[in-house]
């Protein structure tokens, strides 16, 4: 007997599904996509900075950030037409070492500020990987509540390969968020290497966050960075931790008199706070008032500006002389030569030098 011919549906069979609408009206995927290669004027970028547009403003900085040389033209445009609308904040410069709770200090910071009606910028610069040249970026997801105030602008920047990283157009950017109505510039810097003392260069208040029990009370001793600070503030001085930081806090008022007197006559304080807690904020910014009062009276705050305006000119063009050296063509060609020489032990590293610098 014949058997029938029978067809099997697998259940793993697969129907045909309902195709998704698209989230976006085709009209407005093509302005979007319009926008985004709509090519913006340098006027319409200084228009919408100094109208206090956060999206001028990050696009602007971005420009500054570039490496590319066909964006520096636009951005010492953008830098000359913004530059009379600016010196009109106080810059701020928070250091301490990785794990200090520098980004909650500085929420918490920012956050009594735009109480205050202020409008804080804060310029965070992460550290950039040696092998990858990547950088995390997560400053703002640190800072949950700042970043959703409608007062604060929060941008992270990699250090890249620059100065103890700081971010390469770090100062521009500080001009930027001037002309933006930012009254108030906080830069953070990674708390390592030479960060403190280029950010010291270009802040007026430098402000130096310590922890209490850490053992470094005497190790800060050692190091010029309290020579710098214009105020040392114990952070996370709560609970078991009150009483290590009470005695920190007595440690490195007897560390700072072995200091000499400053040439700005403020005489740098300590002072105990709790970010997590946001205790004794409101005694750093009154600290930081009294400073601002002091140097505009005797007239240091603008003679700083001035000798800081003098370093990052001769800084600038050191840094020009570098870039153009190393991508002149003849360098290109004659720099690998030279190094395969002093490796073979033909030549010194000071007659390579003397022959690389003669050419």
């Amino acid at each position: 007997m014949a058997k029938k011919n029978k067809t099997y549906k697998s259940a793993l069979h697969e129907q045909d599904g309902v195709q998704s609408p698209n989230s976006l009206s085709p009209n407005v995927a093509k302005i979007i996509k319009a926008n985004r290669k709509k090519i913006i004027s340098v006027d319409d970028l200084v228009s919408g900075i100094l109208s206090g547009n956060i999206t001028a403003l990050s696009r602007a900085i971005t420009l500054i950030e570039s490496t590319n040389p066909s964006h520096t033209k636009k951005t010492n445009e953008i830098i000359t037409k913004c530059l009379p609308y600016s010196n009109t904040s106080i810059r701020i410069g928070i250091t301490g070492v990785p794990g200090v709770g520098k980004s909650t200090f500085i929420e918490a910071f920012g956050i009594h500020l735009t109480s205050l009606q202020k409008k804080v910028a804060v310029l965070a610069v992460d550290p950039s990987s040696s092998l990858s040249q990547g950088s995390i970026l997560g400053d703002k997801t640190r800072m949950v509540d700042l970043v959703k105030n409608e007062n604060a602008f929060i941008r992270p920047s990699p250090s890249g390969n620059s100065l103890g990283g700081v971010a390469r157009k770090t100062r521009e950017t500080i001009i930027l968020c001037e002309a933006a109505g930012f009254d108030t510039i906080i830069i953070e810097t990674v708390g390592v290497g030479q960060s403190e003392t280029a950010v010291h260069s270009m802040v007026d208040f430098f402000l130096l966050l310590k922890l209490a029990g850490a053992g470094d009370e005497l190790q800060g001793i050692k190091r010029g960075i309290i020579e710098m600070a214009d105020a040392i503030v114990i952070n996370k001085a709560d609970g078991d931790n009150l009483k290590a930081a009470k005695m920190a806090k007595v440690e490195f008022n007897r560390a700072l008199h072995l200091y000499p007197a400053k040439s700005s006559e403020w005489t740098p304080k300590v002072t105990l706070c709790s970010a997590l807690e946001r205790e004794g904020i409101p005694e750093v910014w009154n600290m930081i008032e009294d400073y601002t009062k002091t140097t505009s009276e005797n007239q240091y705050f603008e003679t700083n500006r001035n000798n800081q305006n003098k370093f990052w000119l001769l800084q600038t063009i050191e840094d020009r002389l570098k870039s153009d050296f190393y991508n002149a063509s003849k360098i290109k060609l004659a720099l690998p030569q030279q190094i395969k020489l002093v490796e073979v032990g033909k030549t010194t590293p000071f007659a390579a030098a003397e022959y690389l610098l003669s050419l």
